[in-house]
Parts: C-alpha cells; sequence; structure tokens
C-alpha cells in the first residue's frame, strides 16, 4: 500500500514548518503568512495528494466542521417518514457546498433533557438543526444556556432560538376551506403527530379557524391523532370509520398518515372522491402519483432545510441574523382527490 502523505511531507517538499502548513491548511485567521509562502504549501499538498486529518484539523481550528442533525422521534417513525430524504437533501447541499459533515442524531422523549447538552459538551459538531422540536421539551431551554448555535426546523413561542418554519395553521385552514367551498360541512381531520409536537397543534387549529368561518360546528369526535407513520393514519381512519360519526371528506395533516388513511378508506370499501374526498399536507414525491393523485399543501422541505442550514452557518460565523424567524409560503396544491358534494 502506498504511505499516506503527512504535513510533515507538506512541510518539507515547500520548505516550511509543520506550523505553518496547518495555518495554512487549516485557513487560521489574523496569521500573518506571504501569499508566495501559502501558494507553495497548497502546491505541496497538491503534488502529495495529503488530505488533513479530521481530528488533526479539529483541534488546530477549534472547529468540528460539523453539524449536526438532531431529531425528536424514534428511529420507527424516521424509518418510515417520506418527508424526511428531502429534508436531508436541502441540509447536504449546504454543508458540503461550505465543506461542513452532517451528523445525525436521534432522540427519544426519555432522553431528551440531556442529548442536547452532551453534544454541544462533546464539541463533535460546531452547531445543531433540530427538526420537529417538541413543546414539552425542556432540553431546548438548557441548550440556550451553553452557547451552541442552533435552528429549530420549526417554532415554539417560548424559545430565543432562531427558526425556520411554515405559517401551519394558515395552511391547514386554507386546506380545509377547499373542501369547505366544495360543498361539504361533515369534514373529519386527522393529525400528523401526538399534540406535543409544535406543528400539530397549529394544524388542528387551522381546520377548526375554516370551520369556524363557515359556521360549521366543531366537533371532538371528528378529530384523529396519528403518528407520523402510514400505520398510523390507517388506525386513526378506521377508529373514525368506528366511530358512527358521518363525514364526508378529511383533511389529513401529513402525506405520510395520509398513505394510511387512503388504505383504510379502501378496505372498507370507500372510494376516493367519490365517497370521501381528502386533502393531505406536505406535498411529498408520491403525492402526484398516487391513486387517485393526491390533492395536499406543498411545504418547501428542501427550502426549509437549506434556510435552516444558511441561518446557522450565520449563526456560527457570530452573525446576528435580520430575521430570526423565518416563515416560508406554503401551496395548496389541486389533483383528483378530492369532489363536490
Amino acid at each position: 500500500m502506498k504511505k499516506r502523505s503527512t504535513s510533515q511531507d507538506v512541510a518539507n517538499l515547500a520548505g516550511v514548518s509543520r506550523t505553518t502548513v496547518s495555518l495554512v491548511l487549516n485557513d487560521v485567521k489574523g496569521v500573518n503568512i506571504p501569499v508566495p509562502t501559502r501558494q507553495r504549501v497548497y502546491d505541496a499538498a497538491k503534488n502529495l495528494g495529503y488530505v488533513p486529518n479530521a481530528t488533526a484539523q479539529a483541534l488546530a481550528t477549534q472547529r468540528a466542521q460539523a453539524i449536526g442533525l438532531v431529531m425528536t422521534r424514534s428511529p420507527h417513525h424516521i424509518a418510515s417518514d417520506t418527508f424526511l430524504p428531502q429534508i436531508l437533501g436541502g441540509l447536504l447541499d449546504v454543508a458540503k457546498r461550505n465543506n461542513f459533515r452532517l451528523l445525525i442524531e436521534s432522540i427519544e422523549e426519555e432522553r431528551q433533557e440531556r442529548v442536547y447538552l452532551e453534544l454541544a459538551h462533546a464539541k463533535h459538531i460546531d452547531g445543531m438543526i433540530l427538526l420537529t422540536p417538541r413543546i414539552d421539551d425542556k432540553g431546548l431551554k438548557k441548550l440556550g444556556e451553553v452557547g451552541v448555535p442552533a435552528v429549530l426546523m420549526g417554532n415554539l413561542q417560548d424559545s430565543n432560538l432562531c427558526s425556520v418554519d411554515v405559517d401551519n395553521r394558515s395552511a391547514a385552514e386554507q386546506a380545509t376551506q377547499y373542501l369547505i367551498d366544495l360543498g361539504h360541512s361533515k369534514i373529519a381531520c386527522i393529525s400528523n403527530a401526538r399534540l406535543s409536537y409544535s406543528a400539530v397543534p397549529d394544524r388542528i387549529f387551522g381546520y377548526q379557524d375554516a370551520l369556524s368561518k363557515a359556521g360549521i360546528p366543531l366537533k371532538d369526535s371528528l378529530i384523529g391523532y396519528a403518528d407520523f407513520s402510514p400505520q398510523s393514519g390507517f388506525e386513526s381512519m378506521n377508529a373514525l370509520l368506528s366511530s358512527g360519526e358521518e363525514f364526508s371528506a378529511v383533511f389529513v395533516a401529513s402525506d405520510n398518515v395520509a398513505m394510511g388513511a387512503k388504505a383504510a378508506l379502501r378496505k372498507a370499501g370507500l372510494r376516493i372522491p367519490d365517497d370521501i374526498s381528502i386533502v393531505g399536507f406536505d406535498d411529498v414525491p408520491w403525492s402526484k402519483y398516487s391513486d387517485p393523485p393526491l390533492t395536499t399543501v406543498r411545504l418547501p422541505a428542501q427550502d426549509l432545510a437549506s434556510e435552516a442550514c444558511l441561518l446557522l452557518l450565520d449563526l456560527m460565523k457570530g452573525h446576528i441574523p435580520e430575521k430570526r424567524n423565518l416563515v416560508l409560503d406554503t401551496q395548496l396544491v389541486i389533483r383528483k382527490s378530492c369532489c363536490e358534494h
């Protein structure tokens, strides 16, 4: 095997010290090294095919060159989430262009209070992005005390962390209003997750806002609760069908959950949209290819991730953002899963 080049090899070829090699290749700020010397180091490293050791690089710069994506959900939920690849795509695109690695950590309820602090103190990351934050997450309050840059993908009213999100309440109201405009007055709702997750109450409130403005009585018995996965959507829809409540349409606050809800309707012998109209939320890639193609709220997943990553990079540089809480636009995408009643 060919011997791997070292920083000493680069130093010998460039005619400088190892310290100079480290300062140049790690782009340490505030060090006055002549441009010709820098160029000799770059040329020597290129000729030798030298790649700096990540650990040594982190020690020299006091930076890990890594961003952490922390997801507050179980591995089971992550495995069934068709929304997540778009998030990862947006984060990786920005991270790689800025020479950062992306580390992924999932935490469950019983560990949430200490995992953030463990990640912060371990120095394996320079900042973190928190996906689907929980309203009852005590660890987030402690995170602000340790000075690690962090950005929420989602929004928490009592948090002082920067965030990137959409107006979940307004988007859910628009989706429900579309069903009302089609003549539906008995409209059910299935949440995307449990109420402890930040977006869930807003999407239910949006559904209720549309009904209230139309003068349609609110019925708690027409609201089902899912838990991210298609299976939970299947079970929630079955529970609604078994409840005896009549409904001609349903707003499902997640396309992933809607996949299971649609399966439950088909199993019950009900046709979409002839018997039950259905609107989803997220516009995951499979939505337009489902049978029938799903009417849904398009959430700009990759843009949310990209903006969160760019905001975090600014915070890591010590910049104070003009807007600490970004809200991106959504769009109702009308397809074939709804009809007039």
